[in-house]
């Protein structure tokens, strides 16, 4: 009995997790909350689904969006002891991207972070490539771009403007 009821319990979550992991970033579309790696956890206990989320950023407006939207498609999926936990810390790091969610990125017109966050994404220069058309002529044009996650750069080779999800 224990064997099926850990079974059953291993079921559920997986299927929590499911639900929850394809809650799309309200700031970028393309990619889900999983995608990012914002979506740390989710755990049952005793009835309660528990999706634990970190935001890339403190005070990243999305995130009030996102709980809502993960409570949402927890409930839609069967659950009605819902509760979304937002933890700081440790803190987000581009590093948690996953190489598809990468991909998306890049397939969208936004330059993906490249390697590993640490202090050289901080100070280093950096050479991104052009989302369109691969050039490595580019240039940064503001460190802040359509959110605070992105820069905004342009393309010399072809004049596109791009951002570039920043390596944190």
């Amino acid at each position: 009995m224990g064997v099926a009821v850990s079974l059953d319990l291993e079921r559920q979550r997986a299927e929590a997790w499911a639900a929850a992991a394809d809650v799309c970033d309200p700031e970028v579309p393309v990619l889900t909350i999983a995608d990012l790696g914002v979506l740390r956890d989710v755990r049952i206990e005793n009835g309660r689904v528990e999706a634990v989320i970190t935001p890339t950023y403190s005070g990243c407006p999305a995130m009030n969006l996102i709980a809502l939207n993960v409570e949402v498609a927890l409930e839609e999926a069967g659950f009605t002891d819902v509760k979304v936990t937002t933890v700081l810390s440790p803190a987000w790091t581009t590093d948690w991207m996953s190489e598809e969610g990468k991909q998306k990125l890049a397939a969208f017109g936004i330059a993906p972070p490249k390697g590993k966050a640490g202090r050289r994404a901080l100070f280093g220069e950096e050479v991104v490539a052009c989302p369109r058309c691969g050039s490595a002529d580019t240039q940064k044009v503001s460190e802040f771009g359509s959110t605070a996650c992105k820069a905004h750069w342009r393309c010399r080779a072809c004049a596109e403007p791009f951002d570039y999800f920043k390596c944190i």
